[in-house]
């Protein structure tokens, strides 16, 4: 019988298959021989303390006409599937992490969920890389305008983000004396009511996006283990 493999992520209709990583790790898993199943969040539950799910087969393509097909979904107990992938993206909003108190059910049950639900809720993206300032450029969190403001003050030219964000979404970049500072910090901070971060601006990334406009600015360092195993 050949391994099974749920992946709980955004949907799949509407992915990029060409940069979608999930999609990526899909192909690689049914050219192993995974039996792949789909849910997303409106798919997960729980039954007298087992973690269940609404599960879909699926068949994925490298074909950007056509890149998937779901069969008939039906409910199954978590704990009789081998192995779920936690792909859902931000936000990182009340309803991620209770998605990550119903994974960790199917955890303790023996399944090997990946990401780590306990990761998941732990190591947000923005906040863990704190623990690493020396690799960080200068950087504040604050719900504080005055904190922020202070910060601008500072360093000139600064990018503000919220912390539960993907994809570039309601990033700012401003400086001290912009006239728009306030209201960026109203509307990310929810008037003083939510986290905000802000960073020094580094001009070379905007020299890379210039020179690279296709890779989103960024580069991302894979390891296996300890070992780096691709960029």
């Amino acid at each position: 019988m050949a391994p099974t493999l749920a992946v709980l992520m955004d949907a799949i209709a509407e992915i990029r298959i060409a940069k979608d990583t999930t999609f990526a790790l899909l192909l690689e898993a049914q050219r192993r021989g995974y039996e792949l199943q789909y849910m997303t969040q409106g798919d997960l539950a729980i039954r007298d303390g087992s973690a269940w799910a609404r599960l879909a087969p699926l068949v994925v393509r490298d074909d950007a006409s056509g890149w998937f097909d779901l069969g008939e979904a039906e409910w199954r107990e978590l704990r009789n599937i081998d192995i779920v992938l936690a792909r859902k993206d931000p936000p990182v909003d009340a309803q991620f992490i209770h998605d990550t108190h119903v994974l960790q059910l199917a955890q303790d049950a023996g399944v090997l969920v990946v990401n780590d639900p306990r990761g998941l809720r732990d190591a947000n993206e923005k906040l863990f890389a704190q623990h690493f300032p020396q690799c960080c450029a200068p950087t504040v969190v604050a719900r504080s305008a005055s904190e922020l403001k202070r910060f601008a003050a500072k360093h000139g030219r600064i990018v503000l983000k919220p912390l539960d964000g993907m994809g570039g979404r309601s990033i700012f970049l401003s400086a001290h004396g912009d006239p728009n500072l306030n209201v960026i910090i109203e509307t990310l901070t929810a008037n003083g009511q939510a986290f905000a971060m802000a960073q020094k601006y580094i001009p070379g990334n905007q020299r890379r996006r210039q020179a690279h406009p296709d890779d989103r600015w960024r580069t991302r360092a894979v390891c296996a283990g300890e070992d780096p195993a691709g960029r």
